[in-house]
């Protein structure tokens, strides 16, 4: 036995990454020139203070999560196995009954809601996005409607639309598979979060939340779950900077494991195309593990530091001036919004973003406002926010 766990530690230390995850010192490695694939692909890379969207290419990986990554691509494995190792060890690590690794957080969504139209049922499942004979309506707060929605309905769902609480109590019927969440459009909507899922719960009907974007706080990947959501997609490469093409999909364990039948590798499924690689589930629970690890506090002063480093080297140009800001839901991290006299600069906001993306290097802003522009700061590398403000500067003062 004690062969056995020298053996085991032996092989964990000579994995790339095994010493940064377990906070042990590695042996230096043989540095190594990396092949510039985008200057031959004539792809410009881009500095992103615009934040994790998915189309510029979300966030970046920590070097222990690269390494994990290669370190799992180098034996072939029981891809179901894996799913169920590694659910285990993040619902352990998130105190939830069972946790899924998605292809993405849309992934979760069709995959969740297929679990809730044909559960563990094969025939079903095979029938799927058929839901003839099945509950397959999925109850919306008419202000979420958003194009992820089409993810729940890519499960066969027929999505019926809500205001009020009282419209709720009318629409679910016997046909009705589950009441569906974006958390990120709550403040828009009459139903608030916690009430949405007292509804469902007092008819008896799966509760789901997409809370995509919504971390940190780290809580909430709790949180949620304790409120009485049944289900809750999470994507795992914005701030938790794990695969971009990963996803969690977390809750009650037999819809958590429906969802695993309706999923890829099953070969005739509706999720078959939401294929996860054993990279990606390694690389989602390695960047999962590391952040929970982190000191919140920490990294949140240090966003705070970086906004202020982009608002001091605006500072100089006179008709601007900046402010830091935390979104109500989703991304709720210190973003800096910079706003100037457009006549006086001559220069609109519109302008100025153009310059930003054209110039050198290349850089995207989160958003166009009315007066000026919004910066995150939370996917910036280490000293990146120094070039972020001095191009601002430089774009202002030149209008």
């Amino acid at each position: 036995m004690a062969s056995s766990r020298r053996r085991f530690l032996k092989t964990m230390v000579s994995l790339p990454g095994a010493g940064a995850l377990a906070g042990c010192s590695a042996a230096p490695q043989e540095a190594r020139a990396l092949r510039d694939v985008y200057q031959e692909l004539g792809v410009r890379p881009l500095i992103n203070a615009a934040g994790t969207y998915t189309y510029l290419s979300a966030s970046r990986m920590p070097r222990a999560v690269v390494e994990a990554m290669e370190a799992a691509s180098r034996h072939y494995v029981n891809l179901n196995e894996l799913h169920a190792a590694v659910g285990k060890k993040i619902s352990a690590l998130l105190g939830c009954e069972a946790a899924l690794v998605t292809a993405g957080a849309a992934s979760a969504l069709t995959l969740g809601t297929a679990a809730c139209i044909a559960g563990k049922d094969r025939e079903k499942i095979r029938l799927l996005p058929d839901t003839t004979g099945m509950k397959n309506e999925v109850v919306i707060v008419k202000a979420h409607r958003n194009g992820y929605d089409h993810a729940v309905r890519n499960a066969g769902a027929r999505l019926v639309e809500v205001e009020t609480a009282q419209d709720v109590e009318r629409a679910v019927n016997p046909r009705t598979a589950a009441l569906l969440y974006f958390n990120v459009h709550g403040p828009e909507g009459a139903i608030k979060v916690d009430e949405f899922a007292a509804l469902a719960k007092k008819h008896g009907v799966p509760a789901f939340i997409d809370a995509a974007a919504d971390i940190p706080p780290v809580d909430n990947y709790s949180r949620f779950l304790k409120m009485g959501y049944d289900l809750a997609a999470f994507s795992g490469g914005k701030v938790l900077r794990g695969p971009q093409c990963s996803g969690m999909l977390l809750g009650r364990k037999d819809l958590v494991e429906a969802a695993a039948l309706n999923n890829n590798p099953n070969t005739d499924a509706v999720g078959r195309t939401n294929k996860v690689g054993k990279e990606e589930i390694v690389g989602l629970w390695t960047a999962l593990e590391l952040f929970v690890r982190q000191d919140p506090a920490a990294r949140w002063t240090e966003w705070e530091r970086r906004c202020k480093a982009i608002a001091a080297a605006a500072a100089p140009v006179k008709a601007a001036r900046s402010e830091v800001f935390v979104p109500e839901i989703a991304n709720a991290v210190p973003h800096l919004r910079v706003i100037w006299d457009a006549a006086a600069l001559g220069l609109s906001p519109a302008d100025a973003v153009k310059r930003l993306r054209d110039g050198e290097p290349r850089i995207e802003v989160k958003a166009v406002i009315e007066n000026g522009l919004e910066i995150a700061v939370w996917m910036l590398e280490p000293g990146e926010e120094e070039i972020v403000g001095r191009r601002l500067r430089e774009v202002l003062q030149k209008g």
